[in-house]
């Protein structure tokens, strides 16, 4: 096959995937519209973050922050059932000292073993015994009937891959247009838009959605309902959460905690530190993994010239 016919069929190839591919986003609009969009999309913007792209890697200060912030605030209601205590000091993340996490789990306590007798209740009570730094994070409640009770029937989830867990794709409100010529031009520029993104993605792969997710969460909390809008009684109105109603009230606040290393603790600066806490929580060797990474390329990179001048040498006195 010649290069042209090639190209050409590549060509055919490549416009047929692009409309199928609009096809299936026009069916998915038209559903999201029918059946109210699962979030409302134009309140997540994409951040800024300290660890995003090929080179980020977390602020250890902002981490610390973050994890003040989870243990004076939501580790009232939030379970960490994948991290313990002793990851608090490993390199890349907030890297505290086993002192500072003593004095953390001074006053935490965790079931213990059972006894010489091979018992584990005395007096009608769970034995406990001091938390280590070995030992997982404690959880707020017993279990999770225990959770939802203290919480009006919601169970709080645990936080230990929500960032993870989460995420939203980006993309701004949608009007629907007012006739066919101009459904043609936003639908070309909203497909150029994502060609765009695509490729700017696929060099650096953009893997913070989640955190945007959580930073918009945290910040979409409006006081009162607005017009046009309803939620249940009890609930909290978020612009971000699925169906706008949230139990968990709003929980960033100025000055909401102290920070000791002079950062100004606006509600702002909280959503921000929690919400790269839990990123690391979700991702704990980020900085490790993408250092491997950026090894690797070069790696690859030098090979792929090493093996084309090789190519070159070996086939130079052959005819193409």
């Amino acid at each position: 096959m010649s290069m042209k016919r090639t190209f050409t069929a590549f060509a055919t190839v490549l416009a047929l995937s692009a409309g199928l591919g609009a096809a299936t986003v026009a069916v998915a609009e038209g559903e999201e519209h029918e059946g109210k969009a699962h979030h409302d999309k134009s309140h997540v913007q994409r951040q800024s973050w300290s660890f995003s792209g090929l080179m980020g890697s977390f602020d250890k200060k902002q981490l610390r922050r973050g994890f003040k912030i989870y243990n004076e605030v939501c580790s009232g209601c939030h379970s960490m059932n994948l991290l313990a205590y002793r990851n608090l000091m490993e390199e890349g993340g907030p890297e505290l000292t086993k002192a500072e996490i003593k004095a953390i789990i001074a006053d935490k306590e965790v079931p213990a073993p059972p006894n010489d007798d091979g018992e584990i209740f005395a007096d009608g009570e769970r034995i406990m015994r001091k938390a280590l730094l070995t030992d997982r994070f404690v959880p707020p409640y017993a279990n999770k009937k225990a959770a939802m009770s203290a919480n009006g029937g919601a169970l709080p989830p645990d936080l230990s891959v929500m960032a993870k867990a989460r995420g939203i794709p980006h993309a701004g409100g949608h009007e629907e247009a007012s006739n066919i010529f101009s459904a043609l031009i936003d639908g070309v520029g909203e497909y150029v838009g994502s060609v765009f993104h695509f490729f700017r993605d696929l060099v650096v792969p953009y893997q913070e959605a989640g955190p945007d997710y959580i930073y918009a969460l945290m910040t979409g909390f409006e006081e009162e309902v607005p017009e046009g809008k309803s939620i249940p009684e009890g609930k909290n109105f978020n612009w971000v959460f699925p169906g706008n109603a949230i139990s968990m009230p709003p929980q960033i606040s100025e000055e909401m905690v102290e920070y000791t290393d002079g950062t100004k603790p606006t509600a702002d600066q909280h959503a921000r530190d929690i919400t790269a806490f839990l990123m690391w929580t979700a991702e704990p060797h980020l900085n490790a993994r993408k250092r491997l990474g950026l090894k690797v390329l070069i790696y690859l990179l030098l090979l792929t010239g090493l093996m084309y001048a090789v190519k070159r040498t070996i086939w130079s006195g052959v005819k193409h």
